[in-house]
């Protein structure tokens, strides 16, 4: 599903040029769930950007679906980002202004889904995720555990094949953050594909893959056991 190639993101300003990622290559395939862990400043959240077709590298070469990202325009990454990717953040990023429901349909106007499809969506991953009851309420009326159930909604409505976690659990407790997880194991399990950054080697034990970061290259990439999990 995921093909980088020779990797290399350099960010430039006046006097300072700073590489995060170096000559890095890797493959995920469809439905893995995978674990991304580094120091702060080795390249995990430009990697995931990357990735999310949310950044461009300087050089290589990224495919996704065997379509070659890096040779498609602005608007062809956007609109291939917005049918097949799905974004879970550690600050939840919902819009306070709109209500449960209508921050969980915002993907799919984009989509231009019908209004009557759309409800639908919405009632039914609402509902799967045990947060249909608070469909009318507002993002500060909900504990941090049911904001990011919300917005795992958001991020899963579209029901697209890959889903890019960055720390989702990084502002909640260990009870509220066990559940993201488990209903991260859940998506994978029906077989969205998962990328997933984490500093906490619990939640990195979630998943099926660990890739290690270190200076913007890839220090060692190890699968998990079962019986570890």
């Amino acid at each position: 599903m995921i093909e980088l190639q020779n990797i290399t993101k350099k960010y430039r300003t006046s006097d300072i040029e700073t590489t995060a990622l170096n000559d890095l290559s890797l493959t995920i395939n469809e439905g893995e769930f995978v674990s991304i862990m580094g120091t702060s400043g080795c390249g995990k959240s430009t990697l995931l950007n990357i990735i999310g077709m949310l950044d461009k590298p300087n050089n290589g070469e990224y495919k996704f679906n065997e379509t070659n990202v890096t040779g498609l325009s602005e608007a062809e990454r956007t609109a291939l980002r917005k049918s097949s990717i799905g974004f879970i953040f550690q600050n939840f990023n919902l819009i306070d202004e709109l209500s449960v429901f209508d921050n969980v349909a915002l993907p799919l106007q984009y989509l231009n889904i019908s209004k009557a499809e759309r409800k639908a969506k919405v009632e039914a991953v609402l509902e799967k995720m045990g947060i249909a009851h608070r469909a009318k309420h507002y993002p500060s009326q909900l504990s941090g555990g049911q904001q990011q159930r919300v917005a795992v909604s958001r991020a899963v409505v579209t029901e697209p094949k890959l889903v890019l976690a960055d720390e989702p659990t990084g502002n909640l407790d260990s009870h509220f953050g066990k559940e993201v997880l488990d209903i991260l194991c859940s998506l994978n399990e029906s077989g969205t594909t998962i990328v997933m950054v984490t500093h906490s080697k619990n939640d990195a034990k979630y998943s099926k893959r660990i890739i290690e970061l270190y200076d913007g290259k890839l220090l060692q990439s190890s699968d998990l056991e079962p019986s570890i999990l």
